[in-house]
């Protein structure tokens, strides 16, 4: 059903269950699942957050200034990238990290076509770093790399299998949604994804999956076309 896709993974899910550094079993679990997709014909870009780490927005309220905070939290995202590269490798599947702003040699700065190209040879592509500006969240990064790309649809991993009304580890009376418009999420102020990456994927069309990546095999039943998680999109 997809040809390419931008995976957005939080940074909370790559320490497990305490959400916090980096946790070798939640790196191999998800990594099996790319590179399962990967093999199937999947080309994926993978933009994750940097909250196990350090995340600048919390962290404004703890003392750090927010523009030095946020840059703290796009470094934790090259760190995660980092990572999840090399279990990805360990699956058989190359890998490549790219950053939003130059980090030779640890990694490649961000350039479209150069990221396009890997993925077109068959390479899982990690872009880090957010948009290399403050103020801009690793969700609005996702989407904006999503469109940048080309991708099909813009799949966000999360610790639930859906959207729902309410957070549904708070409130049990949430009611999932099996799909719903952009515009709706953005008026019901629903805090699955930022306000500003919801309008991005508005104004680009970008589909948005919602879905449990802790479930075993989602990702490739999302690319045989199966209906997993919620749909969001026009």
């Amino acid at each position: 059903m997809y040809k390419r896709v931008l995976l957005k993974i939080s940074g909370e899910s790559l320490g497990g269950h305490e959400g916090k550094g980096l946790d070798p079993e939640s790196l191999r679990a998800f990594a099996h699942e790319v590179a399962q997709a990967a093999e199937a014909g999947l080309q994926i870009g993978i933009v994750n957050g940097g909250g196990n780490i350090f995340r600048g927005l919390s962290g404004a309220g703890k003392g750090f200034d927010r523009v030095d905070g946020d840059k703290m939290g796009m470094l934790a995202t090259v760190i995660n990238s980092l990572a999840l590269s090399m279990f990805i490798k360990e699956e058989g599947v190359n890998a490549k990290v790219f950053t939003a702003t130059p980090m030779e040699p640890f990694a490649d700065y961000y350039m479209r076509d150069k990221a396009v190209a890997c993925l077109e040879e068959g390479t899982v592509v990690l872009i880090s770093g957010g948009t290399g500006n403050p103020f801009f969240t690793t969700d609005s990064g996702a989407a904006l790399r999503a469109l940048e790309i080309g991708a099909d649809a813009l799949l966000k991993g999360t610790r639930v299998d859906g959207v729902y009304t309410a957070d549904p580890e708070k409130d049990p009376s949430a009611v999932k949604y099996d799909e719903l418009t952009f515009d709706k999420a953005i008026s019901d102020h629903l805090k699955v994804m930022d306000q500003t990456a919801f309008a991005l994927c508005s104004e680009g069309n970008m589909p948005i999956i919602v879905f449990d990546m802790n479930e075993k095999g989602n990702l490739l039943r999302i690319l045989n076309g199966e209906k997993v998680g919620t749909l969001v999109h026009k």
